[in-house]
């Protein structure tokens, strides 16, 4: 634990050191929960979610992407079940006067049972080397099996108690557990009760006139109202899909985990539409498809994992995460739920406007079922850094801190330096850099010696540095280095782009999909 600890606080440190991201309201002290995405930061993310829109509206013919407001009718919250049902729930430490998520508390207890189970594994897969069979092992080892009947007991247990509602049994298996405050060490637990997540506010000139509203504390309702507009006007036949970028709001009492979770946050959703009975089987290719986006990325297929919900949402009837070994463990980066027909249905009777799709293949009127994916911008931009940011050990004994960032997503693509400040080569980077851009985002560094700059792009996690020298001015080359590889090619000034864009090309990274 106290390693993945340090790998975290590494990760927070080297986010703000090369400006990705800055606490907000730094010079006032802060405000917790909440942060700016720096100037490396929001090329990251604006990467992103170019990646995720690509992929989930421009490759689909059935999908179209749309930009609903923060602010919506107040009875919309009180139809998708959020006034009375968006509820986290949590309990107070006595001692240290802490409040944590109880959910939350028994995850992490699990957690460190997986990590149990994980040690075994490591410890075994060194002592049989090549012969190791994981499957097997996993499958057999006595000590590994106790250990994953115990995590599926304890989470089967908080599931089914949860969804009853029955907050006693959850603080009942808290003291089973011997669960204690991560502050004080203690085991002295208040009850745990239920508390409203959504922020709200006013809409009006007055306060006498003024109508109670709340942040949106989700962009998939802003889908939903405008189901009928979307469908008429587009001339959407069902299947189809309705896709959106957006913030929501949330009133995080136990936010944590640096931009993991936070108060204002961004989410990339899809809501797809689809005849009633066929939810089984879009739920599964809508699983299968998401998985294989993220493996695109190449960020290591081990790193990923489906964790069926034991406790379902008041709308679903089957509903997965897709997690990510986070540097503090596995944690949900992305939600697949078969959201049934709760949602128009809803906004059909509160509303009192019929929401109906006409099938002229089935020649019959419904309201449609929904499949939704759901990720978080800023969850995905953890895992993409944390992923990323490695301490190399090189062949002559050195370290080098890089952030091997999926070139399609670094925030700059190139770097061009001129060997030295003079004889016209800082010219002729530059002219580089005019050429370059219109294409690419490149940036220009003159500053310290040649092998410093290389570092300092490496941290940036900058996937190519272009050095202008004196042979450059004879034959028009320059040399090329690759940031993972660290090598070096002598390649003509003409056949940069093409060199840059293969390694960076959206259309090249989304192909692996197929």
């Amino acid at each position: 634990m106290a390693k993945q600890e340090d790998k975290f606080k590494k990760v927070i440190s080297h986010a703000k050191e090369y400006g990705y991201v800055f606490q907000s309201s730094e010079i006032y002290d802060g405000l917790s929960a909440v942060y700016d995405y720096a100037q490396n930061g929001v090329e990251l993310k604006n990467n992103i979610k170019e990646y995720w829109w690509k992929a989930m509206v421009q490759m689909n013919d059935n999908i179209v992407g749309i930009d609903s407001a923060i602010f919506m009718h107040p009875t919309i919250w009180k139809a998708s079940g959020h006034v009375d049902a968006f509820n986290d729930p949590l309990i107070d430490n006595k001692d240290s006067k802490k409040r944590y998520r109880a959910d939350v508390l028994i995850e992490d207890y699990v957690a460190k049972i997986e990590a149990k189970i994980e040690k075994e594994v490591t410890k075994a897969a060194k002592r049989f080397g090549d012969a190791f069979d994981k499957e097997q092992f996993i499958a057999t080892n006595p000590r590994v099996i106790a250990n994953q009947e115990k995590i599926t007991t304890i989470l089967s247990r908080m599931g089914k108690s949860l969804e009853a509602e029955d907050l006693a049994d959850v603080k009942a298996l808290i003291e089973e557990l011997e669960i204690v405050c991560p502050v004080s060490g203690s085991k002295n637990w208040t009850d745990v009760k239920q508390f409203n997540l959504m922020f709200g506010t006013k809409l009006g000139a007055s306060a006498d006139s003024a109508m109670d509203l709340y942040l949106r504390p989700e962009t998939a309702q802003g889908i939903f109202v405008n189901f009928l507009n979307v469908q008429k006007t587009g001339r959407m036949k069902i299947p189809f899909g309705i896709a959106q970028i957006g913030k929501a709001f949330r009133n995080e009492i136990v936010a944590r985990q640096f931009i993991f979770r936070q108060r204002e946050f961004e989410q990339m959703e899809m809501q797809f539409f689809i005849r009633p009975g066929s939810q089984k089987e879009w739920y599964e290719t809508w699983k299968e498809t998401r998985m294989k986006w993220h493996n695109s990325l190449g960020m290591g297929a081990e790193n990923y994992r489906f964790h069926d919900h034991d406790k379902l949402a008041h709308y679903a009837d089957a509903a997965a995460d897709i997690e990510f070994k986070f540097p503090f463990g596995f944690k949900e980066l992305e939600g697949i739920h078969s959201r049934t027909d709760f949602d128009l249905s809803s906004h059909e009777e509160y509303s009192g406007k019929k929401i109906q799709y006409f099938d002229h293949e089935i020649n019959e009127s419904y309201v449609p079922y929904v499949l939704e994916t759901s990720i978080g911008v800023d969850r995905m931009f953890l895992a993409v850094f944390s992923n990323s940011l490695v301490d190399e050990e090189l062949e002559n004994g050195s370290t080098r801190t890089v952030l091997k960032l999926p070139a399609v997503l670094a925030p700059t693509k190139a770097a061009v330096f001129p060997l030295v400040k003079k004889d016209g080569l800082p010219d002729l980077a530059k002219e580089i850099i005019d050429d370059l851009k219109w294409d690419f985002k490149v940036a220009y560094d003159e500053k310290d010696a040649v092998g410093r700059r290389y570092r300092r792009q490496d941290a940036l996690g900058t996937p190519f540095c272009i050095t202008v020298d004196h042979q450059t001015l004879e034959d028009k080359t320059v040399t090329i280095r690759h940031r993972d590889s660290m090598e070096q090619e002598r390649v003509a000034i003409s056949d940069l782009k093409i060199i840059i864009d293969d390694a960076v090309n959206v259309k090249n990274w989304l192909q692996k999909m197929k």
